[in-house]
């Protein structure tokens, strides 16, 4: 084992052990969350040791919480009782082993399963003068000392909790399929005859960071002269549980002069990478979830499959490519805007699947 993540309690009467922060989404399963808490007895007082897994929905730093209001929403909780030892628990895992030769006989293994409804760790990019956690979806190991699991009226001192903040997250599929295609034609003032206009990606997946190429037809059958290719790539954010919230932010614009001229075509492919590094100003933006404030990428597209409740997502993300066109006499085809001129397809963002992790299916 590489490394321990380790957190200790104030009082240092307990101390969470992980082997690892993030879990893999396989679809069909999701990593088991396996760790080790170590317990002191002697400060406990009579009380207990517990443990939980929530994965919540943040929508206000914790700093603001000065009204008695939460800024929290919790989508799923588990618990489970870890001194006195209730029970019987399954076998412990390798993981486990490992970390109990490092706790001594004050070490109690814990386990739990996360749902395969639940969303991914994904967080909204705050404003660079934010202070504070960002909002976003998030999952905690805490493990706390109390009489009870979850009685509202004790009040649990921070010095009796640690916690691990710990990512879900999902890698590309094996296989991916054919890309998208999208085209029009668009008939104009004072011109009997259309502009034709396709676009389309190779793939339906590319992975952060890796270029794009975007394949361009165009058909002029005008007299106009089409002076600009305009490739923008938009992010679009659904916000589902404190409120309904759907917006768009562009992480991508850029303009190709290429000249087509009346009646004559073009069959080009212009190559794009969209990345986060170029927007790190957009407050609002979605990323992947991460640990304090190591770098992390744009967020990854949310995979829906069949059955899965969309407002236990919490945030939904998706993608798309744009493409317009713009030309000369007096500005945009006909005096239309650039949107009227283009055509859209969809983009999957997603990392890369490492060499040790089980495939997934991709519906």
């Amino acid at each position: 084992m590489a490394k321990v993540y380790k957190k200790t309690s104030g009082n240092e009467s307990i101390a969470l052990y992980l082997g690892k922060r993030d879990f893999v989404d396989h679809v069909e399963s999701v990593d088991i969350v396996d760790g080790v808490i170590k317990v002191d007895p002697a400060e406990l007082e009579g009380r207990k040791v517990w443990v939980y897994l929530a994965c919540a929905f943040r929508y206000g730093s914790d700093d603001l919480d000065v009204i008695g209001l939460s800024f929290r929403k919790d989508i799923w909780v588990k618990r489970m009782q870890i001194y006195p030892v209730v029970g019987t628990n399954p076998a412990n895992t390798p993981m486990q082993e490992a970390l109990l030769k490092k706790c001594g006989d004050q070490g109690h293994p814990f386990t739990f399963t996360i749902d395969t409804n639940l969303p991914c760790s994904v967080g909204l990019q705050p404003a660079p003068e934010d202070a504070g956690k960002s909002c976003g979806v998030d999952y905690e190991v805490k493990a706390y000392i109390a009489k009870e699991a979850d009685d509202p009226d004790e009040k649990i001192s921070k010095k009796d909790t640690c916690r691990l903040i710990i990512r879900k997250i999902q890698f590309a599929p094996g296989k991916v399929g054919a890309g998208p295609k999208a085209d029009i034609s668009k008939n104009f003032m004072m011109s009997d005859k259309p502009v034709h206009l396709e676009a389309s990606i190779e793939k339906e997946l590319y992975f952060h960071g890796d270029p794009i190429p975007v394949n361009v037809k165009i058909n002029n059958e005008t007299t106009k002269v089409v002076k600009k290719i305009k490739i923008t790539v938009e992010q679009t954010t659904e916000v589902l549980l404190y409120q309904s919230d759907k917006y768009s932010k562009t992480v991508l614009t850029e303009e190709f002069a290429e000249e087509i001229k009346g009646e004559s075509t073009l069959e080009k492919t212009f190559t794009v990478i969209p990345l986060l590094s170029n927007n790190k100003e957009k407050r609002g933006l979605a990323v992947d979830g991460r640990l304090k404030d190591e770098d992390t990428n744009l967020a990854s597209t949310t995979i829906i499959r069949p059955g899965m409740d969309k407002g236990m997502q919490g945030i939904m993300v998706s993608y798309k490519i744009k493409v317009n066109l713009l030309v000369s006499s007096g500005g945009l085809l006909g005096g239309l805007t650039a949107s009227d001129v283009g055509v859209e397809v969809p983009l999957v963002l997603m990392s890369p699947k490492p060499a040790d992790v089980t495939d997934i299916k991709f519906e």
